[in-house]
């Protein structure tokens, strides 16, 4: 037995929001411990269900961004922490209990993902051919357990949403498959789907504004550069009345994002004007149609098939409120997919708030309570929630470090009020709980085994001349980190 006299914090979940808010709680734990009695030392497992680490970085962001390389490699620089201690391929609620940990942390802390695509809810979406964004998201990000082939056989599609995932779906849907193998680490299944994509025409329909939408700059600056791809916009949208640009306005983000859209505006007026071309002024042989202030209001099909989609044009006021006008259009197309949101995941023995979509927390402060609401809600001592799981699927990769420190800060606050300076796991054995996942057969995989797995990938990409190149299959991962 090697008890130790050291905080013992469990993490669930190892993509940014967890791995964020280990190295925020040493962090503050090493500014403020002495003072709140509770000592700069503390032991943090991060528990993920995946065989590797980095969640929503590696499986939920397309693989053209080249900002996630950076954010990736400072995840893997704060996982290279003797405090933070990983164990992937471990699930909660299977091959460990809530209980069982309680036994042997002084606190978890819940950074769980989203894998689930809220539903479309219109007439039509149970057709073949309409998709939700988070499964097309998997395939082509390599997701241990997703799909390893998918159909694009549609020539016509449309994109539901006005979000970021909209705009990653539909760039990958209209890509240059040469282009994006060579940029980017896409196994090679995904490679030979996109190279027989027979997309040639993309319909990306936003419910509101040019003002309203939620794209970022970096987004937008990405669906500019796609070869072979012409992009069209209908120049009446862009007709802003005044107190919409005031609006907009009065918000970094937004002003920028506005301002980067009407860039595009001029692109593509610039395309058409030189004869449907690309941003590089080649021909293109894909055309990209921008809808702002139409609302989908039903998928027409035949014979099971998705064959077009209908929607509602509507108009939107300076504060976003958006009206219907019973105007009505019709598409074709042969596949819908929809990027409106996704579910952040449940947790075994967590109450969720249905309706906020994330584990049942009081007032957004990560403090997991009995019930999603209501004054039967009771704050439960030692839980936790950070990132999507505490307040819903919103906000950027970024957004997860402000979270981790309101949460740290709480939880802090909430140690140094308890008895023992914080401790109050009964079993201190560091060794325990790898004896116990030991027990049932459960052969966690570590940081040096992930560090395995990584250098294999960067091995295999170096044969293509590309800097990584990923593993899909999770027995793979498993012997590689096995080795």
């Amino acid at each position: 037995m090697s008890e130790t006299n050291e905080l013992r914090i469990a993490v669930i979940g190892a993509g940014p929001a967890g791995v964020y808010s280990s190295d925020i709680f040493l962090r503050q734990l090493g500014k403020l411990g002495e003072e709140l009695g509770l000592g700069t030392k503390a032991r943090i497992d991060l528990f993920e269900k995946l065989p590797v680490p980095f969640g929503l970085v590696r499986y939920g962001v397309a693989p053209d961004h080249p900002s996630i390389k950076f954010i990736a490699s400072a995840l893997e620089k704060t996982l290279d922490n003797p405090d933070i201690h990983l164990y992937c391929d471990v699930e909660f609620g299977k091959d460990v209990t809530l209980d069982e940990l309680l036994e042997r942390y002084d606190a978890v802390l819940f950074a769980t993902g989203a894998v689930e695509d809220k539903p479309l809810g219109l007439p039509g979406a149970d057709l073949d051919g309409v998709y939700g964004a988070a499964k097309f998201v998997e395939w082509y990000d390599g997701y241990p357990t997703g799909a390893r082939e998918w159909p694009l056989d549609a020539e016509e599609v449309a994109v539901i949403g006005g979000g970021n995932v909209a705009m990653d779906v539909a760039r990958e849907l209209m890509r240059n498959a040469d282009d994006l193998k060579a940029k980017t680490d896409i196994p090679d299944n995904v490679y030979e789907g996109i190279k027989a994509n027979k997309a040639k025409t993309l319909h990306l329909f936003i419910r509101r504004g040019v003002a309203q939408a939620k794209f970022s700059v970096q987004e937008l600056r990405e669906m500019e550069k796609l070869p072979g791809v012409q992009l069209i916009i209908n120049e009446d949208d862009f007709d802003l009345d005044d107190d919409t640009i005031e609006e907009a306005g009065k918000d970094k983000l937004t002003r920028q994002m506005v301002e980067e859209l009407f860039t595009i505006r001029e692109m593509a007026e610039d395309m058409e004007d030189d004869g449907d071309t690309d941003f590089e002024g080649n021909p293109a042989d894909r055309k990209y149609y921008i809808h702002f202030n139409f609302a989908p209001v039903e998928v027409l099909g035949e014979d099971g098939k998705v064959k077009a989609i209908r929607v509602e044009k509507t108009t939107t006021s300076a504060d976003g409120k958006m009206t219907r006008t019973g105007e009505f259009e019709e598409y074709p197309v042969q596949a819908v997919y929809h990027a409106i949101g996704y579910k952040p995941a449940t947790a075994p023995g967590i109450a969720y708030d249905e309706r906020r979509a994330h584990l049942a927390n009081a007032n957004g402060d990560g403090r997991i309570t009995t019930e999603a609401s209501g004054e039967g809600a009771q704050v439960r001592e030692r839980l936790y929630a950070t990132g999507w799981a505490k307040r819903g699927p919103v906000g950027l990769i970024g957004s997860t470090k402000s979270d981790a420190l309101l949460i740290v800060t709480n939880m802090l606050e909430d140690l140094s009020k308890a008895a023992e300076g914080g401790r109050v796991a009964a079993d201190r054995d560091p060794e325990s709980i790898d004896r116990l996942l030991a027990s049932r057969g459960v052969k966690p995989i570590d940081f040096a085994g992930w560090k395995k797995v990584d250098a294999f990938e960067r091995a295999e990409g170096a044969k293509e001349g590309r800097e990584h190149k990923k593993v899909i299959d999770p027995e793979q991962m498993r012997a590689l980190a096995h080795a």
